[in-house]
């Protein structure tokens, strides 16, 4: 049921204080649940300072990984908090960076837009702002806006400027603020402190800013007297004071505690949208089932980015929802890929895990390490999953091993490789040689055709002839290799296949080993498009094939398709 709206599109911009890292993502897709849950359709945009155009070309040590949406945006990780919370695509108008909007206003002014004028910070940068505000905020009754970074970062201010006036150019009324502090303990004194928490709200007041809920960010619950404390000197109502500690088992417990404390029927009536009561059943059961797994199982991740926690993101975010739909614990062992190109500690690791996970990736670094655990997983039987990149080392792997065909390899790695399994796609060869690399890959969704019904990819889809999935690469599979490969056991199990009427132009999306428990890659990145609730069908395979395995079949022969999708 969609509730109805007067008046215009209502906006909610979410800052930050104290310090980074406190979780405004999590809160901004919380809160976007909530607010659809009650009727409401909600979209979300990150509005974030740094002066890169997109993180497409940011290494993951400093930034996470890229996340990309249905129509190919490069974006910020928060994206893929946004969509798993909301289960609602975002698109390139959800994303919004201080390189871009710099780069629009410098086109207009070449273009001579301005009419001869001086081009400021404000009117022109803060105007730019603005109009990707409204934007986005088609078709819709909430957007919530992320500012990203802290405040008083100083490359932060023009959009806290922008945020300013939008609320004074939409109306008080129909625009909210909520900011997002942290309250910390302070183990020596025994004591939690407000201060800092104070001194972000002023420092956001003197920007003209003024929140109108303060998130608390907090070890526990905050008490009463802390509370009132924060209301009395941030100026902010007692009610609208809420508490947001660390919950005890999953990121998606949020929603539930925001729940308790009424915060979606408090923004509704702050907004002037009518109230109503959130309906979150099946979210609830889903984070049931988190709360009590049967058992767990073992997933290792290998990888060149291990050591940076948000590096591979979603990826382990689509092994946990895979888990909870067999009611399982995943317990993901994060393996670097280097540290497999020799035995040791590593190896001893990744034997005694139930399946493996190669996640998509760029360069050499760390790439033998990763074909050796491809090897162990086709000769031990043990499942495995190769996404981008994964799947082209496990097509380089199978052609060594299998076809022995020495040194094949990918022109990525090996430029004088005698059987270049992997190749550039055409669209991209001119773009490698001028180093043309931002925003320039196959980004994007695109159908994947199941060319084989009887596969296990055909039965994991549902038995479907096409899925759409999200790509971010510029290298394929040479189709010249594909009559060797298929008549060795190495299946082609979906296709991109933009004329059917000449197949050997195809694409190769999804690779299948016949007669293994589970061995299966894929040239996209479906991680992008799994959520709690609809949990990927190729995650929830590899679970079930490695839950069957380790219980020798007591699993049942379905247990790769997990419980079905929670519905509400």
């Amino acid at each position: 049921m969609t509730t109805r709206r007067d008046g215009p599109v209502r906006h909610l911009f979410i800052t930050g204080g104290v310090v980074s890292s406190l979780g405004k993502g999590i809160a901004s897709g919380s809160i976007a649940l909530l607010l659809k849950s009650m009727g409401w359709k909600v979209r979300i945009q990150k509005l974030d300072p740094y002066l890169n155009v997109d993180p497409g070309t940011m290494n993951p040590f400093q930034h996470g990984e890229v996340f990309v949406t249905e129509d190919g945006a490069e974006t910020d990780l928060d994206l893929g908090h946004y969509e798993r919370f909301l289960g609602t695509p975002c698109s390139r108008l959800s994303t919004v960076t201080s390189g871009r909007i710099y780069q629009t206003v410098l086109q207009n002014e070449r273009a001579g837009k301005y009419n001869g004028g001086t081009v400021q910070v404000i009117p022109h940068v803060t105007d730019e702002i603005k109009r990707t505000c409204h934007a986005i905020a088609e078709d819709c009754d909430v957007v919530i806006h992320e500012v990203g970074g802290t405040v008083g970062d100083i490359e932060g201010l023009p959009f806290m400027e922008a945020a300013r006036q939008f609320r004074h150019d939409v109306g008080s009324q129909y625009v909210a603020f909520v900011h997002l502090v942290y309250v910390p303990f302070i183990r020596a004194a025994g004591e939690i402190k407000t201060k800092p928490a104070q001194h972000s709200v002023q420092k956001l007041r003197e920007i003209g800013v003024l929140p109108d809920f303060l998130l608390c960010r907090a070890d526990k619950a905050l008490g009463k007297d802390v509370k009132d404390k924060l209301a009395l000197f941030c100026n902010v109502d007692k009610a609208n004071v809420i508490d947001l500690p660390d919950v005890p088992v999953s990121v998606y417990e949020v929603p539930q505690v925001l729940v308790k404390q009424d915060l979606a029927a408090a923004l509704c009536r702050r907004l002037a949208l009518p109230v109503r009561e959130p309906e979150l059943h099946a979210w609830d059961l889903m984070v049931n089932h988190i709360r009590k797994p049967k058992d767990k199982i073992t997933v290792a991740l290998v990888g060149k980015y291990i050591n940076h926690q948000d590096a591979y993101k979603s990826v382990t975010e689509a092994i946990d929802h895979a888990a909870y739909a067999h009611l399982l614990k995943a317990d993901i062992v994060r393996l670097e890929s280097e540290q497999l190109e020799k035995d040791g500690e590593a190896w001893e690791k990744l034997r005694g895990c139930d399946a493996v996970v190669v996640p998509g990736g760029f360069g050499k670094r760390g790439f033998e390490g990763k074909l050796k655990a491809i090897r162990h997983c086709r000769e031990t039987g043990t499942p495995y999953l190769g996404l981008c990149l994964g799947m082209q080392a496990a097509c380089i792997e199978f052609a060594r091993g299998v076809l022995n065909l020495e040194r094949a390899n990918s022109l990525e790695m090996d430029e004088k490789t005698p059987h270049p399994v992997i190749v550039p796609m055409d669209s991209q060869k001119d773009l490698i040689a001028a180093s043309q690399l931002g925003g320039t890959m196959r980004l994007g969704s695109y159908p994947c055709t199941l060319v084989k019904k009887t596969s296990r990819t055909s039965k994991l889809y549902g038995g479907v002839d096409v899925v759409p999935e999200r790509h971010r690469h510029r290298y394929e599979f040479n189709n010249a290799y594909r009559a060797q490969f298929e008549a060795a056991g190495l299946q082609f199990t979906g296709l991109y296949m933009p004329d059917p009427a000449h197949p050997e132009r195809s694409l190769v999306e999804i690779v299948e080993l016949k007669g293994h428990p589970f061995f299966l890659a894929t040239q996209a990145h479906p991680e992008f498009k799994s959520t709690p609730v609809t949990p990927h069908p190729l995650f929830k395979g590899l679970l079930g094939a490695a839950w069957k395995r380790r219980t020798r079949g007591a699993a049942g022969a379905d247990s790769e398709m997990g419980l079905p999708a929670v519905e509400g």
